[in-house]
């Protein structure tokens, strides 16, 4: 499915606010409320909107920490990869995960209660030998700058 300027538009709506009413995103985006709805639920089958969930200010419920950390592998065949991201996928504080080219093999961003929990993980992850050749740990101090939402007019203009 090919999507239009219209598509792009309702796209970047909703994730802007996911509890709009058809009826409000259809005057965004300058169309009838039927038309917009249908595009939602097309939009929906097609697999572009995933799901819809609340953005929870974790600054409220109390004190984490996040840690930014580059693992090296030990060996780079396939079957070290799955290994690697079979046992961090089980870990619940791992809130990302991304293969990245350069000097290391995955970023990863960890967000727990404390540096000891963080190191318990990593203590841990080490000791079940899943191919970890070496790590390096970034703790974040502040985060200026977070957003939730991809520029999506700018990468997909229409």
């Amino acid at each position: 499915m090919k999507l239009d300027r219209i598509d792009i538009k309702i796209l970047h709506e909703l994730q802007k606010n996911g509890r709009i009413t058809n009826v409000e995103l259809a005057e965004l985006v300058n169309l009838s409320p039927s038309p917009c709805l249908m595009r939602v639920k097309r939009l929906q089958a097609e697999g572009y909107i995933e799901g819809y969930a609340a953005q929870i200010n974790v600054r409220e419920l109390g004190q984490t920490l996040t840690v930014f950390t580059e693992v090296t592998l030990k060996n780079h065949r396939q079957i070290d990869f799955a290994r690697f991201l079979s046992a961090v996928d089980k870990v619940d504080q791992l809130i990302e995960c991304h293969l990245v080219s350069g000097g290391y093999d995955y970023m990863l961003k960890f967000v727990t209660a404390s540096i000891g929990e963080y190191q318990t993980i990593m203590e841990r992850l080490t000791d079940m030998d899943i191919g970890i050749d070496k790590y390096f740990s970034f703790v974040v101090l502040k985060s200026p700058i977070v957003r939730s939402q991809m520029p999506l007019t700018s990468l997909f203009p229409a």
